[in-house]
């Protein structure tokens, strides 16, 4: 099964600075907002166990967590949409971009003006998410062979070993299941979430291609209004160190 993020595994390397405070916060409120639609239980609405979770490993106060889930009952507040946004980059790599927006008019065309200014373009729903499988991932604390077993045993597809972490893929549907079932057997779970799997990679050998993929990733991730990118590509270690 292909790695779960070679962006996030890019940035890591070229140690690209997280967004600031608040614009995380803003990023996490979205999603609280968002999940708790569905139900402001947390107990019977994964979604929200999950966004609640992501909130508190990223030390959002409960009071902020709290009011983005009381946005739900907020009459006046803008009302929140998810969508996820197809395209392709330089070298035909294919992107997808989550966004959680009150105001699509807005966020579109930022969207729109990042893959356009940096060599790609937004493409049709549709005709980009085919290449990936939607899938849960979870992250441990220990190693792949010892988890192995107990991890098959409570629901999960494959688990392997990737940049020192246990990755564990669930079916989406699973997902929350499974990471309770973890932590019942006192495994340590750092992560939870759902995500986009390429079906191929395409792995880049040229530097200048890849620097215009990496402006036109930074380009999308200060969009306060992105949620998370979702490749299929990977760039040769020749490249990166060069980069």
């Amino acid at each position: 099964m292909s790695g779960h993020s070679k962006w996030s595994t890019i940035k890591r390397q070229k140690g690209v600075k997280d967004a600031a405070k608040g614009a995380i916060f803003t990023k996490l409120g979205n999603a609280l907002a968002l999940a708790a639609r569905s139900g402001t239980d947390p107990n019977t609405n994964f979604t929200l166990r999950l966004a609640i979770d992501k909130a508190k490993s990223n030390n959002m106060p409960m009071a902020n967590i709290q009011r983005a889930i009381d946005r739900i009952s907020d009459k006046n507040a803008a009302a929140l949409t998810e969508i996820l946004y197809e395209g392709y980059g330089p070298g035909g790599v294919a992107i997808l971009v989550s966004v959680t927006t009150d105001n699509i008019n807005r966020t579109y065309p930022e969207v729109r003006l990042a893959f356009s200014k940096h060599g790609g373009s937004i493409a049709d729903k549709g005709s980009v998410v085919f290449q990936f499988n939607h899938k849960g991932l979870i992250k441990a604390n220990g190693r792949a062979d010892d988890l192995l077993l107990l991890a098959i045993d409570a629901g999960a597809e494959d688990v392997l070993e990737e940049d020192d972490e246990v990755i564990i893929y669930t079916d989406p549907k699973a997902l929350a299941e499974v990471r309770d079932k973890l932590r019942e057997m006192s495994i340590e779970v750092t992560d939870a979430e759902l995500t986009y799997l390429p079906k191929q990679t395409i792995k880049i050998n040229d530097t200048v291609t890849a620097g215009k993929i990496l402006r036109l990733m930074d380009a999308l991730e200060v969009i306060d209004e992105v949620n998370n990118i979702f490749v299929n590509f990977e760039i040769a270690d020749s490249v990166m160190e060069t980069l």
